[in-house]
């Protein structure tokens, strides 16, 4: 059976104003930018869009606006993790009301909790909504979901398609990928450094950070596999490879996405902790590096990004 859910998803970031609230027009042109760039859809108020700066109205506002702003050109999935059970289940109806594809479900963070607790966390959540769920693994900002875990709620817990993976761990994806299931998941991975041995383990996509500045990258590494070109493939990952180390690997992780999205065209607002004088330095320099890489590559650019503290 085929999964219901498969392909590349842009994980969006958040642009913001100058008083740190969503800024709508912004966001607006980068789901217009992701979608004209051959990806499947879009996820809203994930990792990326670092949804813990912003309040559940923000986010279910937002969620309507991708919804709209897609009018049908892909799928939309709504991240809905929050702290607590209550904010969760009230962000989660806001988003199936508003008609998104799916749900995104991460654990809550700054609290530990046994396995157990989360399994009645993902029971709660899933049996007040009746819209598709994907689990959210991020052990690196949340409670780690382990694979035992992950699987015993795949096999009971009906509304649950399918699972994204951002531990970053390579054998979580064969054990996954191959465990007897009793129906069809979508397993989709969320560390961009392990697509293509993500692929070729049998998951069926990405949801990525860097589709949200790059998406043609990601794209290229995803169709080119599935369409049998394995030598292509791998060239397209050492490229992205070389991106995630130019852009990426030495900055809190949304920053990077967000720069790279300003070298692109799109600002999108200051960040949320203001840059020590070492970082300023540090982004100047990868905005730089990354301009001459993309435009090595063929990528168009239109560089407006500057430093707002």
């Amino acid at each position: 059976m085929k999964p219901s859910l498969s392909g590349v998803f842009a994980a969006l970031c958040t642009p913001i104003d100058a008083l740190g609230r969503p800024d709508l027009g912004a966001f607006d042109r980068i789901v217009d930018f992701v979608m004209e760039r051959g990806i499947e859809g879009v996820v809203v108020g994930g990792g990326t869009a670092e949804y813990p700066h912003f309040s559940v109205a923000e986010r279910a506002s937002l969620a309507m606006r991708a919804i709209q702003r897609m009018a049908g050109r892909g799928r939309v999935i709504v991240c809905v993790g929050t702290a607590s059970i209550f904010s969760t289940l009230r962000l989660a109806r806001e988003a199936v009301d508003s008609g998104c594809d799916a749900l995104l479900l991460p654990m809550p963070y700054f609290f530990r909790y046994s396995q157990d607790d989360l399994i009645s966390y993902c029971e709660k959540v899933c049996g007040s909504v009746s819209a598709p769920v994907l689990l959210y693994n991020l052990p690196g900002f949340t409670n780690p979901l382990e694979v035992s875990t992950a699987l015993r709620l795949l096999a009971n817990v009906p509304n649950l398609i399918g699972l994204k993976d951002s531990s970053g761990r390579e054998e979580n994806l064969v054990a996954l990928a191959t465990t007897d299931k009793q129906r069809s998941f979508s397993l989709f991975v969320g560390d961009d450094d392990l697509l293509l041995s993500a692929l070729r383990a049998g998951w069926d996509g990405v949801v990525s950070g860097i589709a949200c500045f790059a998406p043609e990258l990601i794209a290229a590494v995803y169709r080119s596999y599935r369409e049998g070109h394995e030598n292509q493939a791998m060239a397209n990952q050492t490229s992205l490879d070389e991106l995630i180390r130019i852009v990426i690997a030495d900055l809190p992780i949304p920053w990077g996405v967000r720069l790279g999205l300003s070298v692109r065209g799109i600002p999108n607002g200051a960040m949320h902790l203001p840059p020590s004088p070492l970082r300023v330095r540090q982004m100047e320099e990868i905005e730089i590096s990354f301009g001459d890489w993309a435009a090595s590559r063929g990528l168009e650019l239109d560089r407006v990004w500057k430093i707002a503290c």
